[in-house]
């Protein structure tokens, strides 16, 4: 229903207006008392999709990428539509309005979307507010420096966004991979990197030392744009900060090889969606295949049917991540990709 009826009449809307009504729809219906519907119609358990990784139990593989609930607000209902885990932020220490609007596109003919957002989000503290409520599903808390914050400051945002988030998320995810932040990719390169993974590896022993309690798993995002020379890098920072994996990938700044008009292939972003499916696998690849497989990895990138995410897991990834082929497919992708899994078990 939702690919044949609900996407054309959403498609006709700007694409930042429906990602506010889609939100305001799906706290509808909960509010309604329909969550439990979507839940039966919806939701595969069985524990033959359960993984278990750095530490945590995952009720399924497939997780929802992080730039969809930002602020938090929404993780609860987006669970009943099956995803095994969530990935709220970016977050930054401070609220930021985000880059000037227009800044999201649809590109329909390449079942792609560009973004250059900007980290825009209503700041960590009251994200913090938001996960105060209960909830059933793993959180993951993906973090970020603010637009004003210089490169050399940059670990001091970090670290506000990792105390203020600590008691809250399961898991923490490291951005220095959007493109839509001015600088903030400099922050890959091998020396910034290591030491923004060492500082807070030391606050995670610091905090879970003084709360009493386990500390919590860090992962990397990368950019799909990291030459074989920089994927070496990064095994080698995984090794040398011990952080416990690796989320690839980010989207894009190439354009090669797109069908849509050329006005809306040279807006400026980040690519995410179908064209990205293929760089993507090729980074989960590599990653596994150089490091003999010694982190975990979360792929995510282009993934719009069960085949796709059945070829990231093949590919080394131990979890999978929907966001653009969410919004082009819909919450059955998320059913059929369990369903599919549970077949080749």
């Amino acid at each position: 229903m939702y690919r044949l009826l609900i996407r054309p009449i959403l498609f006709l809307l700007d694409p930042e207006k429906v990602h506010y009504l889609s939100f305001s729809s799906i706290k509808f219906l909960s509010r309604i008392g329909l969550s439990g519907l979507i839940r039966s119609m919806f939701l595969v358990q069985d524990k033959r999709l359960e993984r278990e990784l750095f530490g945590l139990k995952f009720k399924n593989p497939v997780g929802l990428a992080a730039g969809f609930d930002k602020n938090a607000v929404l993780y609860n209902e987006l669970s009943n539509f099956g995803f095994g885990f969530i990935e709220i932020g970016t977050l930054t220490p401070k609220p930021q309005a985000g880059n000037p609007k227009k800044r999201l596109f649809r590109l329909k003919a390449d079942k792609a979307i560009i973004n250059r957002m900007g980290f825009n989000n209503l700041g960590v503290f009251e994200a913090v507010e938001n996960l105060k409520k209960e909830h059933n599903v793993l959180i993951g808390g993906n973090i970020g420096k603010n637009k004003v914050t210089p490169n050399n400051e940059a670990i001091k945002d970090y670290l506000i966004c990792f105390d203020a988030l600590f008691d809250y998320v399961d898991y923490f995810v490291v951005n220095v991979s959007s493109p839509n932040t001015p600088g903030l990719r400099e922050l890959q390169d091998k020396e910034p990197l290591t030491a923004l993974l060492n500082e807070l590896q030391l606050e995670n022993v610091k905090l879970s030392n003084r709360k009493n309690t386990e500390r919590k798993p860090i992962l990397l995002k990368i950019a799909p744009d990291l030459t074989d020379s920089q994927l070496y890098d990064i095994i080698d920072i995984v090794s040398l900060t011990s952080i416990d994996g690796v989320i690839a990938t980010n989207t894009t700044i190439s354009r090669d090889n797109l069908k849509s008009h050329a006005l809306l292939v040279e807006e400026k972003g980040g690519l995410s969606g179908a064209p990205l499916k293929d760089r993507s696998t090729e980074v989960i690849r590599f990653l596994a295949e150089k490091s003999n497989k010694a982190f975990p990895i979360i792929g995510v990138g282009g993934i719009h049917s069960a085949q796709d995410a059945i070829e990231k897991l093949e590919a080394g990834a131990d979890l999978i991540q929907l966001w653009t082929g969410f919004v082009y497919e819909g919450p059955a992708l998320i059913k059929e990709i369990n369903q599919k899994l549970l077949k080749k078990s």
